[in-house]
């Protein structure tokens, strides 16, 4: 099997990752997140999860390796992680009660054969009404700071939700399973055929 590089700092990625059983390493890339001008939600996360797999790339000569990356849309503006606490409670604050579509991107880069592939995933959150109390509480127990959308999915962040909507919710956590699954299946490794048994 082509050795699997996941290029991401995110815990909560590798321990996605880690529920198909396939063995993989870990290393963080180090990319400038910034948004382009008039940029979409798509090119904007196609862009920077194949520049952070590009950004390891040569470090990994015969791999596969996976890149992905986040955002935020909400009332047609682009929102990543929130600056510190305070920025955390007043984007969920906008989020009461309202929908909030999550754009997921994901590549996957052959370096071996020098093939990659780039997708996205769309998954929208339906908030519940949330108090000012709920918001500081959430906030202060989770400290959502490195998470699109002042969340995490993994955590408790589904307290915060009057529905979720999508096809994965993996791709709420930051790594799109489903889509990932296909992507390694079409550049030959199948995580039910290849992973070790135990």
């Amino acid at each position: 099997m082509t050795p699997l590089v996941l290029a991401s700092s995110s815990r909560w990625r590798r321990e996605l990752l880690e529920r198909l059983g396939l063995p993989f390493t870990w290393t963080a890339p180090s990319i400038d997140e910034t948004p382009r001008r008039e940029e979409s939600p798509e090119t904007l996360v196609h862009r920077l999860a194949l520049g952070k797999a590009n950004a390891v790339a040569d470090a990994y000569t015969h791999h596969l390796i996976i890149g992905s990356d986040q955002v935020a849309v909400f009332e047609g503006e682009i929102l990543g992680k929130p600056a510190d606490l305070s920025a955390a409670c007043d984007q969920l604050a906008r989020f009461s009660g309202r929908r909030v579509r999550f754009v997921t991107g994901l590549a996957l880069i052959d370096t071996q054969s020098a093939r990659h592939w780039v997708c996205h995933e769309d998954y929208e959150v339906v908030f519940r009404p949330l108090s000012s109390a709920e918001i500081a509480r959430y906030v202060e127990r989770e400290r959502p700071l490195d998470s699109a959308g002042s969340f995490r999915m993994e955590g408790l962040g589904i307290t915060l939700f009057e529905r979720l909507e999508g096809r994965d919710p993996n791709s709420l956590i930051g790594l799109p399973l489903i889509r990932l699954c296909e992507l390694l299946r079409e550049a030959g490794v199948d995580p039910l055929l290849d992973a070790p048994r135990s």
